[in-house]
């Protein structure tokens, strides 16, 4: 629990050492300091290293940087977001009312607050703590960004606007931006804006909110006239990035289908990164550079499937299968981090911090108990990056930064939720938060003052490393006018940090127009031109003249943004323009290839066209092979369908490539090529027959004698897994015969359940029952075999009448009554059936039997009950402080997590594929986490990993995991890895549980020992 110790140990020393003094702080020590505090820390309890005064002890800082404290709790608690105001003082959202209804923990009817903390004697400690708002709609907000009297705080289903009035440091006025935004108590929600340096609010939400309506309720547009809206059948998917005028007004999509962005960061050329992160356990974390008109990839850009759903082409690695980077249309990432759970950015363009730190990103990885920073380069039309930590802490995995910002004087200061957890709607600990600064050694926290009356007073505010000051300055300057100009010119016309002539060329741009804009595009520095031709398209100018100037530019990056700049240009110049640039495509630069994507959108037939008349025959170069494998036209259906045919390219490594971009195109060319291959003479017909039935529309084939006659020819000869995808993908009725036959005789047990199951969807049952109303003894017995796992109405209703008939031979009704209970909607049957009494006694113990296996511990244990004897009474859960003290055994532990846990999760690929992954969960969960995960699964859910009830029409009602929706489709996953495709068109309905599909009292199943070895084993995986 959170709280100060009776017998707190505080080590404010200074040792004198052969006369010098040494003070034992977390920068540079001397060598006996810090052996001294190394044994000091050996003997702290847990729970002394938990109070504030200890903070600092394992907190590393890099290059020399000095960490300190900048406020603790009592004066904070959970801070979730932060900003710095123009002051120097730090403005926190907390969320004590963090997901309740999920993890049970307390709440307050008062809502949860804004504070202030201000360090107002000058020691770089805060002695002065404001609440600036509390309000019992305030739940758990997750971004605050300030604006001099005002501020935007972000939290679903709302964005608000607070404002102090009367200048007394308390919000009295509160007006809603947005609303309709879903997530709400969700990390996936609306997140915190920025401001930009070309005046503009910069925003995103995750992937659970879905849609923007404005002040009014109405659903926003782009400037495009698309509603502002995710799903399937939706241009939008899942997490999208967004800008917006200073009004809030005309707001634009830079980017889609991320899964749950927490923060832009705009550098001052207006180009705009942020951190991405994945399913848990797949070590998928990314950092992007966020290129305008974006696709990142998160789920199937048509079908809206989740990236787990078979594709042609699949990537081999499940990092980058995750976000579909083989699919056309994907923006590359700039850097895939493994595992984690990263929170806020910034990008640092101060002076205080040493070299490797400037100009980058610096990022909060409260998965990895770090503060770190990806030093980016340029690479053709994109980038590359490293990373360089700046803050770490490698003794106490308490320390989640949440949020890093950048104070007037050009320290950093970072907010640390301070959890055994990282949240994911888990918060072990309600009371405890900090904020820590890190600057060189020995500088103290100073706020500059500044005259925003003054033009080269507001200029040099202008240059602030820090947003707020940059804001006001900003508005300022605007304010000023001509009289600003003078000042803005001298900057922008100074060979000095071009980062800063930036930010003076976006004000100039604002006032002067296109004089200024054709100077920056003229600069040579290709940011700067960069910069120019993004102030023309904001200034609605006619951008085809100086598209023109900038095709042939030397840097690939200018070359981009030209063709990012001709997305829906009407034109008649534009789309040779396209080809222009398209022909600059050198065959490697993927960041390149998909900015010529962007440009073409919603105009490939006339853009592809433009650039077929100078490569009439576009598959001989790598380059022409791209382009045709990245159009959106029927243009392009004869050359993909030529690619894929051709016998130079490996099958293998290329020409399922071309196969997959066939799903991305419709119409008639596409059937009318996809039927040349499936009616070939190739030497490798076979392998193209059936890449060409996986691409060509269902209902075409059925409806098409000629491409339906090879479907059947080819199912002939399939094993009997894939003849069950075909047959899943095309429902054939008169395939119920095979079906039936592999049903009885399957090469596993699970291709006989999806073989039953398939059978009964097509209308098999009166078949199925009349095989068990017969006399064939070993047809009935197999045909129960492949009935067990389906889980269906049917399939239920047709064991539990052969359990329950009088009339049926004994062996019949005890094999019906044991298979009964082989799903997970056969062991709820079995419970009703034994509550109601309906079982006889001697079938008690075979339906016992049949749910002996269930993972959902409370099953098998009930049932027990039914065989008579005393009923056991349930072991209370076990205190975790008193967990944390136990000492464990790595391989007792290996043991104890096969037996209890494989059969939901996976470790390195080991165990089933249901639950989170758990390859690195050592790193991400301290002790206290571990055990909070066990003992109370419902307290927190990981994303992604909900349980969902879904209602058939026919009855039946089925509980999993949701791999993948699309509009036809929908694929659950059950424990112990199984997956079954449902057709949309069964569905009824779709809702999502409260609790967790992990089962509470799994302690019942093992001592407190073991217990303490799967903890310390789990422990023991680490990132890498």
């Amino acid at each position: 629990m959170k709280g100060n110790s009776s017998h707190p140990l505080r080590w404010g020393l200074v040792l004198s050492v052969g006369g010098l003094m040494l003070s034992l702080t977390a920068a540079q020590q001397h060598p006996i300091a810090r052996t001294i505090n190394a044994l000091m820390d050996s003997v702290l309890t847990d729970a002394q290293k938990r109070l504030p005064e200890n903070a600092l002890k394992t907190l590393k800082a890099s290059h020399e940087l000095e960490v300190r404290t900048f406020a603790t709790e009592p004066m904070l608690q959970n801070p979730t977001n932060m900003d710095i105001d123009e002051r120097g003082r730090v403005w926190i959202t907390e969320a004590y009312n963090y997901r309740p209804a999920i993890n049970g923990n307390p709440t307050t009817d008062k809502g949860d607050r804004i504070i202030i903390l201000e360090d107002t004697n000058g020691d770089g400690k805060a002695d002065v703590q404001k609440v600036w708002y509390q309000g019992p709609e305030l739940n758990a907000p997750l971004g605050i960004l300030v604006l001099g009297n005002k501020a935007i705080v972000s939290q679903s289903p709302y964005v608000w606007l607070f404002e102090d009035t009367d200048g007394d440091d308390k919000a009295d006025k509160k007006t809603i931006i947005f609303q309709g935004i879903e997530g709400e108590q969700h990390d996936h929600g609306m997140h915190t804006f920025v401001f930009g340096p070309d005046g503009k609010f910069y925003f995103n939400f995750g992937n659970e909110g879905k849609q923007l309506k404005d002040a009014q309720g109405n659903l926003i547009k782009d400037p495009f006239g698309n509603p502002i809206q995710t799903g399937n059948k939706s241009k939008l998917k899942q997490g999208v990035a967004f800008r917006c005028d200073a009004d809030f007004k005309n707001v634009e999509v830079l980017a889609h289908n991320f899964r749950n962005p927490f923060e832009l960061a705009v550098d001052s050329y207006g180009t705009v990164w942020q951190s991405d992160n994945d399913d848990d356990g797949n070590k998928g974390v990314r950092i992007n550079y966020v290129l305008e008109g974006g696709n990142y990839g998160y789920t199937d850009e048509v079908t809206g499937a989740n990236w787990p759903a078979y594709r042609t082409n699949m990537e081999e690695e499940i990092p980058y299968r995750h976000w579909h980077l083989n699919d056309p249309g994907v923006v590359p990432n700039l850097l895939q981090t493994g595992s984690g759970s990263p929170t806020g950015m910034v990008i640092y363009e101060g002076n205080l911090l040493p070299e490797v730190y400037r100009n980058q990103m610096i990022h909060a990885e409260p998965g990895h108990n770090v503060v770190r920073s990806y030093p980016v380069k340029a690479d053709g039309a994109g980038y590359s990056a490293s990373i360089e930590n700046i803050l770490k802490n490698e003794g106490d995995s308490w320390f989640r930064p949440a949020d890093v910002c950048i104070a007037p004087d050009g320290s950093i200061l970072i907010a640390d939720w301070y959890d055994p957890g990282v949240g994911g709607h888990q918060a072990g600990d309600q009371t405890r938060g900090r904020v820590y600064r890190v600057a060189p050694q020995g500088r103290p926290y100073t706020a500059p003052s500044y005259n925003y009356e003054d033009p080269n007073s507001a200029l040099a505010a202008l240059q602030s490393p820090n947003m707020s000051i940059r804001y006001k300055a900003w508005n300022a300057l605007m304010h000023m006018g001509d009289e600003a100009v003078p000042a803005l010119t001298k900057l922008w016309h100074s060979d000095g940090n071009p980062r800063m002539r930036a930010r003076a060329f976006w004000i100039l741009s604002k006032m002067k127009g296109n004089a200024v804009i054709e100077e920056a595009l003229n600069d040579a520095n290709p940011n700067l031109r960069i910069a120019g031709l993004r102030a023309a398209r904001q200034q609605k100018a006619d951008i085809i003249p100086f598209i023109k100037k900038l095709s042939a530019d030397t840097s690939a990056q200018v070359r981009r943004e030209c063709a990012i700049a001709l997305r829906h240009q009407t034109s008649p110049e534009a789309a040779e323009l396209w080809a222009n640039l398209a022909e600059k495509y050198d065959g490697q630069d993927r960041w390149y290839l998909e900015a010529l994507g962007v440009g073409a959108d919603e105009q490939w037939d006339s853009y592809f066209a433009a650039y077929l008349k100078r490569h009439p025959n576009p598959v001989e170069t790598k380059a022409e092979r791209d382009l045709v494998w990245r159009a959106r036209t029927e243009k392009a259906s004869p050359f993909l369908a030529k690619l894929a045919a051709d016998d130079r390219l490996s099958l293998s490594k290329e020409r399922l490539r071309y196969f997959r971009a066939f799903d991305f195109n419709t119409g008639k060319a596409k059937s009318d090529a996809l039927m040349k291959l499936l009616i070939g003479n190739n030497p490798r017909q076979a392998e193209l027959t059936r890449l060409a039935l996986r691409h060509l529309d269902p209902e075409f084939v059925k409806a098409t004698p000629a491409a339906k006659s090879v479907l059947k020819k080819l199912m002939a000869t399939l094993s009997q897994q894939e003849y069950l995808e075909y047959e899943a993908r095309y429902a054939l009725p008169e395939e119920n015969g095979k079906l039936l036959a592999i049903a009885l005789n399957p090469d596993n047990e699970h291709i006989g359940s999806t073989a039953m199951n398939l059978l009964l969807q097509q209308g098999g049952g009166k078949t199925v029952r009349a095989i068990l109303a017969g006399k064939d003894e070993d047809k009935t017995r197999k045909t129960l075999a492949a009935l067990r796992r389906v889980g269906k109405k049917e399939s239920i209703e047709i064991m539990e009448q052969l359990a329950l008939s009088k009339s049926q031979p004994q062996w019949l009704r005890q094999l019906a009554t044991r298979n009964l209970g082989g799903s997970m909607l056969g062991e709820d049957r079995i419970l009703i059936l034994l509550r109601e009494g309906k079982i006889e006694k001697p079938y008690i113990l075979y339906a016992v039997q049949g749910v002996a296996t269930a993972w959902r511990k409370a099953i098998p244990k009930e049932a027990a009950t039914y065989l008579g004897g005393e009923t056991s009474v349930g072991k209370p859960i076990p205190k975790i402080e008193e967990m944390v003290s136990l000492s464990g055994d790595v391989q007792r532990g290996v043991k104890v997590f096969a037996q209890n846990c494989a059969v939901c999760h996976q470790i390195n690929g080991q165990g089933a594929d249901f639950g989170p992954k758990l390859s690195e969960i050592g790193s991400k969960l301290p002790k206290e986490g571990q055990y909070m995960a066990i003992l109370y699964p419902s307290a927190g859910i990981s994303f992604g990993f909900e349980g969902w009830n879904v209602q058939l029409k026919d009855g039946t009602n089925l509980v999993g995991i949701v791999a993948s929706k699309t509009e036809s489709d929908l694929d659950l996953k059950y424990p112990g890895g199984t997956a079954q495709r449902l057709k949309m068109t069964q569905v009824k309905s779709m809702k999502q549980q409260q609790d967790s599909m992990m089962p509470a009292g799994l302690h019942e199943n093992m001592s407190k020992q073991e217990l303490a070895d799967l903890v310390e084993y789990l422990m023991t995986l680490k990132k890498k």
